[in-house]
């Protein structure tokens, strides 16, 4: 079992577009199985998405609502109607705030074995379905928070000892 340590917010990895995943080999099984074994590895996951492990490459596992598996490439799609509720982030550690997200989401993307497939969710399968996918498109939870509760969000991740650039 391989437990991969979860980069932080300030690190660069967590601010780039992951890298579409072109060939699905042994390496990418493997990244798989560090990304769940990083998942489960804790209590209390939802999801972990491959930057946030440092590798920069379009996959994510999640946890969710009774359903467990990964995506590789996805592409989202959400309802219009909203959901409201408190979200927080690996990389972001111990801090939630409110932050609306969309009902329902449906993910398409491929297997670890090239295979397409599809994962649908409402409430907090969709709202982890966006969290990571989020994730691979280079932005953390907070980027999407507005008004007092992005200043409430950013003045307690400065407070914090953990928040500082890494390379």
């Amino acid at each position: 079992m391989t437990i991969r340590p979860i980069r932080l917010i300030g690190d660069a990895v967590l601010r780039a577009e992951c890298d579409p995943v072109r060939t699905f080999d042994a390496e990418l099984r493997a990244l798989v199985t560090d990304l769940m074994d990083t998942l489960l590895g804790e209590p209390g996951r939802a999801g972990v998405a491959a930057n946030q492990i440092g590798v920069s490459a379009a996959v994510f596992v999640y946890d969710a609502e009774g359903q467990r598996g990964h995506v590789v490439n996805p592409s989202i799609t959400v309802s219009e109607e909203l959901q409201d509720g408190d979200e927080g982030c690996l990389s972001i550690p111990e801090l939630f705030f409110p932050t609306p997200r969309a009902m329902h989401a449906t993910v398409t993307g491929f297997d670890q074995h090239g295979e397409p497939l599809t994962v649908s969710g409402s409430g907090f399968l969709a709202r982890a379905l966006q969290h990571e996918t989020d994730h691979l498109a280079g932005k953390l939870f907070v980027d999407g928070l507005r008004g007092q509760t992005r200043r409430e969000a950013l003045r307690a991740i400065r407070a914090t000892p953990w928040a500082r650039p890494t390379t």
